[in-house]
C-alpha cells in the first residue's frame, strides 16, 4: 500500500514536472478542436425570470439533482488537506529533484516509477505461441505434432543434455532441421519454454541466425527469461546488438549483469534517448558494473547512433579473454580484434566469423573451414565465399590464393591437375572442411584408372554434400575391401548386403587407430541392416565391441525409431553424437543411431551418417 501511494505521488509530481516543460502548440486550433456542424436557426424564446438557485450552508451554491437520481450528479472536490491527500505523501530521500526529472528521458522515468508497456505490437498482430518455428512440414521441416504428444520430460533432458558441438556434420544438419521445424510444445510444457530450450541449443550449435530467426517467431510480450537469454545470446553471436532492444523495453529485468545493462543504454541511444544512454554507460564504468573494455565497446557503438558521436579509445592493454560481447561489438564496429587474444579464444568464435557479413572476407575464409566441417556452412556456401575472396580487390594475392586453387580444381583441363589442386586445398591431414569445399569439383571428376589412387578421397568430398548418385558412378572402378567401397558400401542408396570377405579385407588393411574404422563400418552396415547376423557376430568378436549392449538412452531412440518419430530421433541421435572429434564416438552408438533413423524412415540421413563416420574414423 505504501508503494502504490508513493508512486501515485511520483506520477503527480511527473506529471506537473512534464507539463511545464511542453512546448508552445504552434498548430492552428482547427488542428486541435474538431469542426463543429452550425447549429440550425431556433426561434427566441420569450423573456423568463430565472430561479434563484438554491444555497447550501455556508453559501457555496447546492447542485441539483436530476429526476430519478438519487445521488447529486457532482461531487465536491476533497480538499488538498484532508486525510490521505497527496500532501501527506513522503518520497524517498533518493527520489529525483524536479529539475532531475525534467533531465530525464522517457525510458528513466519509466524504470523509475516501474512502468513498462506490456506489449510491442497490436491486438490484430500478435501471434499464437503454436508452431514456432522456421521451416514448415511442406518446406522440408517435421511434422508440427511431432512432439506434441511426447513426454515434455523426455524432450526437454535431450535438448539440455546436448550440451557440445556433434561430432558428425550430417548429425548436425540433421539436428538443425529438427530444431528449426514448425512444431508444437509437448503437452505440458511451456511454448516459450520449448521455444527458449530450441533456441539455446541452435546457439549452443553455432546456429545463431536460426536461433535468432526462431526467437523472433514469438512475440515480446510472451517472452520468458529463459527465452531472453537464448536471444540475447543468438543476437550476440550474430553481431545483431540492436535486435535485441524491444525485449529489452519489455523486459528489463529478465537478465543481469553488466553486457545487459550495457546492451540497454546502446537501446537508449539508438532510441534517441542519448542522455539517459550516456548516463548509463558513466554509472557502469564509474560503479564497476561492466569492465572497461566492455563499456568503451558500447559507448563506440552507442556514439554511432548521434550525430557524428564523441571519439572513443579502444585499447586491448590488460584485456586476456575473449568474451561473446567483446567478439560481437568488435566485429560490428569493425574494431580490430588481437591476435594474441583470439589466439587464444575457444573455436566457437569461428562459426560467429564465418557467417556475420561484417567480418573481414579473409578472416571469414579462415573460419569457413571449421564451420564448414562442423557442419554449419553447405558445400555451396562455402563456394560463394570463396568466389567472393576471388573477386575482392582488396586482399593480397596471397590471400587469393585459396580460391585460385579452388578455381583450378573446377576449370583446369587436364583432370591430374584438378586433382592436384583439390588435394593442395585437403593439405597433409585431409581437412574435412575443405572436403566440403570441394564436393561439387569432385562431382566433375571423370571415373578412369589415372585418379583410381584417390577415389576413396573424391568419394568421402562427394558425400559431404550429399552427392551419391555421383559417387555410385566409381562402384565399378574402386577396389574391394578399399576406403572408396567401404564409403559406397554404407552410402548406396540400392542396399544390398555385403559379404563377410569384402569386410574382411577392409578390416585387414585398416590402419586407423584402435580399428576405428573397421568399427564404424560394422556399426554402420549393422544399423542399414546390410550384414547378416553371423557376420555381425564374427566381426563383433574380433573387434572387440558389443553392437546390442543397451542403455536407457539407447532403448529410447530405437523405441522411438520403431514407431516412426523421426524429430524425437533427432534430439536423441544428438545426445548420443556428443563430442570435439569423433575420437569421442563410440560404435555401439553409432550402431543405434543409424538403425533408429533407418527404421524411422529417415533412411538417406542414416547413410550419410554412416559414410562420415568412417570417412572420418
Amino acid at each position: 500500500m505504501r508503494r502504490s501511494v508513493l508512486l501515485a505521488g511520483a506520477a503527480l509530481v511527473v506529471t506537473s514536472s512534464l507539463a511545464m516543460a511542453q512546448p508552445e502548440d504552434l498548430l492552428p486550433d482547427i488542428f486541435n478542436e474538431p469542426a463543429q456542424p452550425a447549429p440550425a436557426p431556433t426561434p427566441t424564446p420569450a423573456a423568463t425570470q430565472r430561479p434563484q438557485q438554491p444555497t447550501a450552508p455556508g453559501g457555496q451554491p447546492s447542485v441539483q439533482q436530476a429526476p430519478g437520481v438519487s445521488a447529486p450528479v457532482v461531487q465536491d472536490i476533497p480538499s488538498v488537506t484532508s486525510p490521505g491527500s497527496f500532501a501527506d505523501i513522503e518520497l524517498p530521500e533518493d527520489f529525483p529533484t524536479l529539475e532531475e526529472l525534467e533531465e530525464m528521458e522517457e525510458s528513466e522515468i519509466n524504470e523509475l516509477l516501474g512502468l513498462r508497456p506490456k506489449f510491442d505490437v497490436p491486438p490484430a498482430a500478435r501471434r499464437s505461441l503454436s508452431r514456432v518455428g522456421v521451416i514448415a512440414s511442406s518446406e522440408g521441416g517435421f511434422p508440427s505434432r511431432s512432439l506434441a504428444r511426447q513426454p515434455a520430460a523426455l524432450v526437454q533432458a535431450a535438448m539440455e543434455g546436448t550440451r557440445g558441438p556433434l561430432v558428425s556434420r550430417w548429425g548436425h544438419i540433421l539436428l538443425r532441421r529438427a530444431l528449426a521445424s514448425r512444431m508444437d510444445a509437448p503437452e505440458g510444457m511451456d511454448p516459450a519454454e520449448f521455444a527458449a530450450l530450441r533456441a539455446g541449443l541452435l546457439a549452443r550449435m553455432g546456429e545463431a541466425g536460426l536461433a535468432r530467426a526462431l526467437v523472433q517467431d514469438v512475440d515480446g510480450s510472451n517472452f520468458t527469461p529463459a527465452l531472453t537469454d537464448a536471444a540475447f545470446d543468438a543476437y550476440l553471436a550474430t553481431g545483431d546488438l540492436l535486435g535485441v532492444c524491444p525485449i529489452a523495453r519489455l523486459h528489463p529485468d529478465h537478465r543481469e549483469g553488466g553486457d545487459w545493462i550495457l546492451s540497454q543504454a546502446i537501446c537508449d541511444a539508438y532510441l534517441g534517448e542519448a542522455r539517459a544512454a550516456e548516463r548509463r554507460l558513466n554509472r557502469a564504468l564509474g560503479t564497476g558494473e561492466a569492465e572497461e573494455i566492455d563499456v568503451r565497446l558500447a559507448q563506440r557503438f552507442a556514439g554511432a547512433a548521434g550525430e557524428g558521436g564523441r571519439g572513443v579509445t579502444i585499447e586491448w592493454d590488460g584485456v586476456d579473454a575473449m568474451t561473446p560481447w567483446r567478439h560481437a561489438l568488435a566485429r560490428a564496429l569493425g574494431v580490430e580484434l588481437p591476435e594474441g587474444l583470439m589466439g587464444s579464444a575457444s573455436r566457437e568464435y569461428d562459426l560467429s566469423d564465418a557467417t556475420i557479413p561484417a567480418v573481414p572476407i579473409v578472416r571469414r575464409v579462415q573460419a569457413a573451414e571449421f564451420a564448414a566441417a562442423r557442419g554449419v556452412l553447405s558445400a555451396q556456401a562455402m563456394v560463394d565465399l570463396f568466389s567472393r575472396l576471388y573477386g575482392s580487390d582488396d586482399v593480397t594475392a596471397g590471400d587469393r590464393a585459396p580460391a585460385v586453387t579452388l578455381r583450378e580444381a573446377y576449370v583446369a583441363g587436364d583432370p591430374a591437375a584438378r586433382l592436384a589442386a583439390m588435394r593442395a586445398l585437403w593439405g597433409d591431414d585431409a581437412s574435412y572442411g575443405h572436403m566440403v569445399l570441394t564436393a561439387y569439383a569432385a562431382a566433375r571428376m571423370p571415373v578412369n584408372d589415372a585418379v583410381e589412387d584417390a577415389a576413396g578421397e573424391l568419394i568421402a568430398s562427394m558425400l559431404t554434400a550429399g552427392l551419391d548418385a555421383n559417387a555410385m558412378r566409381w562402384a565399378n572402378q574402386v577396389e574391394e575391401g578399399s576406403l572408396g567401397w567401404a564409403l559406397l558400401a554404407v552410402a548406396d542408396p540400392a542396399g544390398g548386403q555385403v559379404s563377410d570377405g569384402a569386410l574382411g579385407d577392409f578390416v585387414s588393411d585398416d590402419d586407423s587407430e584402435d580399428y576405428r574404422k573397421s568399427r564404424f563400418l560394422l556399426a554402420g552396415l549393422a544399423g542399414l541392416g546390410r550384414l547378416d547376423p553371423e557376420t555381425i557376430a564374427e566381426y563383433s568378436d574380433d573387434l572387440g565391441i558389443d553392437l546390442q549392449r543397451q542403455s536407457a538412452w539407447s532403448q529410447r531412440i530405437s523405441q522411438a525409431g520403431r514407431y516412426r518419430n523421426q524429430a524425437l530421433v533427432a534430439l536423441l541421435a544428438g545426445v548420443g553424437m556428443q563430442g570435439e572429434g569423433w575420437h569421442r564416438m563410440t560404435a555401439r552408438h553409432l550402431y543405434h543411431i543409424v538403425s533408429a533413423l533407418n527404421a524411422a524412415g529417415l533412411e538417406a540421413e542414416a547413410r550419410m551418417i554412416a559414410a562420415e563416420a568412417v570417412a572420418r574414423g
